[in-house]
């Protein structure tokens, strides 16, 4: 039983080693086929920002009104920074007003009810760290009585599908490169490819091992890591 026991134990320990390694494979003695889980990466540069402004304007339920002109003039000032710092009218959107109904538990003196007149103004540009820099300077707006959120940066790879495709052919190789080691150690050679699928994409910050079964984007780092995997099966003989 001991016997029994200790093999259980080292066989689980096998196949722990073997995910941590982000590789495996098996063997199918029928059909002599190996099968192989290769990986390639990349650091890559985010090539556009995402950035999300939010203009608000506090009023009371009684000067409602007035506080829509408050709000249009709040974003033109945005919108007039924006053009000043080479942003191109283009990469400028603006949404609807939202009216957003301001809850103080605190307070139990029965006034009128406050609202906050919200606009998100978007950005979307190609211009990373200029707009980066920028975000950094939005606080100038509140000398001029603009009420604004700054939100977080998100930042995207827009060359992402035609990078995975490289990635994979990449990936492919290691899937290869793998499979001719483990078929060496016993004392067989890789034949032919048999099969290859692609695995999910993983867009990761700088030395981040947070994989995900469904793949992962982040958008917070300019500088990330594109790692994509494949499935392969080679003929062994």
């Amino acid at each position: 039983m001991r016997l029994f026991s200790a093999a259980i134990l080292g066989g689980s320990l096998i196949v722990a080693a073997a995910i941590a390694a982000y590789a495996f494979y098996s063997v199918h003695a029928l059909d002599n086929v190996l099968s192989v889980t290769g990986s390639a990466k990349q650091e890559v540069t985010s090539d556009t920002v995402k950035w999300t402004i939010d203009v608000t304007r506090k009023v009371s339920e009684n000067n409602m009104q007035s506080g829509y002109p408050l709000l249009a003039a709040d974003v033109n000032a945005v919108k007039a920074f924006l053009k000043a710092n080479n942003v191109a009218d283009d990469a400028v959107t603006v949404s609807q007003v939202f009216v957003e109904q301001v809850y103080d538990y605190n307070s139990n003196n029965g006034g009128p009810q406050q609202y906050n007149l919200r606009e998100e103004i978007t950005v979307n540009s190609k211009d990373v760290q200029g707009v980066n820099a920028l975000a950094k300077n939005i606080t100038d707006l509140a000398s001029k009585g603009v009420f604004v959120s700054n939100n977080q940066l998100e930042f995207y790879i827009s060359t992402l599908p035609d990078l995975r495709v490289s990635l994979l052919a990449d990936a492919v190789k290691d899937a290869k490169a793998r499979a001719t080691e483990i078929a060496k150690a016993g004392g067989q050679s890789v034949g032919v490819l048999r099969s290859a699928s692609s695995g999910v994409v993983q867009v990761l910050p700088p030395n981040s091992i947070d994989v995900s079964d469904y793949g992962s984007y982040d958008t917070q780092s300019i500088i990330k890591e594109v790692m994509v995997t494949a499935h392969a099966s080679f003929s062994v003989r």
